[in-house]
């Protein structure tokens, strides 16, 4: 391998938890100082939490809703720019034709939105005694897949709830990511339960990294989120982790060791086409 290959097969990842106030523009503010943090200690590809300009609730998503472009797309493109990084923005209430949506605008090292995922499956649970919760009350679904690409490599979008859904990582693995990125808000029911599992398994099945970005923990607010932003490895090990409070973390993500992986546990090429497949209705991103 020559060094500049070698060179290319490694970056760093950054997360940022953030503690999510009630002010938009202070969550912003706080954003920006953040990812500049994150690439001040060498992060590429930065990835927010899901809701990160405002609470979280079904309360609250009409409130604070934004067309995109807008105000939070704006702040988004600047700080991408400024930074030269690879920008996930977490995701934000999105204003559309009268319909609103859990939305995540991505942004090249220029500034430029290059993606814009839809929260394709709803949260919508009840746990008797736990949480009850519909996101549908309020939101409408996203209707395609989301994959970008970076000089380093491809990357699946979901978010939250997504990734409880198999078959949407399975489609993302076969489109040629390396790496799964998940905005989320885990409560404090299933945060315990399935967050770092769910994470774990996505990597496993798939052969790839997988990321989450949380928002730091309130106790005060209406909804409580788990916190413990993780990386995981395409072996299933967390390598990063915060803890509730707000933080950045990182991970070094090295192709070359997933491309091992893959070579050791070639699951690819021992599928049984023949027998069961995963497949979109449409094929509108790639």
């Amino acid at each position: 391998m020559s060094a500049l290959t070698k060179a290319m097969s490694k970056f760093r990842l950054a997360v940022v938890q953030l503690q999510v106030s009630s002010v938009k523009v202070e969550n912003l503010n706080r954003a920006r100082k953040l990812v500049q943090e994150a690439a001040g200690q060498g992060g590429k590809l930065v990835l927010l939490p899901e809701c990160f300009n405002s609470p979280y609730g079904t309360s609250f998503f009409s409130e604070y809703a934004e067309k995109i472009p807008g105000e939070s797309t704006q702040a988004l493109s600047e700080m991408a720019r400024e930074n030269k990084v690879y920008l996930v923005g977490g995701s934000i209430p999105e204003e559309d034709g009268g319909k609103l949506y859990n939305s995540c605008a991505v942004f090249d090292p220029e500034g430029n939105m290059i993606l814009k995922h839809r929260k394709i499956h709803l949260f919508d649970i009840s746990v008797p005694g736990k949480i009850h919760f519909q996101e549908s009350e309020t939101l409408s679904p996203g209707c395609s897949l989301s994959v970008f690409k970076t000089p380093f490599c491809k990357v699946g979008v979901g978010i939250c709830y997504d990734m409880r859904f198999a078959e949407l990582a399975q489609l993302y693995g076969r489109k040629g990511c390396q790496l799964l990125v998940y905005p989320g808000a885990f409560n404090m029911t299933t945060g315990p339960a399935h967050w770092e599992l769910l994470q774990r398994a996505r990597a496993v099945d798939n052969q790839v990294y997988v990321a989450t970005a949380s928002p730091a923990r309130d106790e005060t607010s209406a909804y409580v989120a788990w916190g413990h932003s993780t990386v995981v490895n395409p072996w299933g090990e967390v390598v990063s982790k915060a803890g509730p409070e707000e933080a950045v973390i990182y991970a070094d993500i090295d192709l070359q060791y997933l491309a091992d992986i893959r070579q050791q546990i070639p699951l690819t090429v021992q599928r049984r086409h023949d027998l069961y497949t995963v497949t979109t209705v449409s094929e509108d991103s790639s």
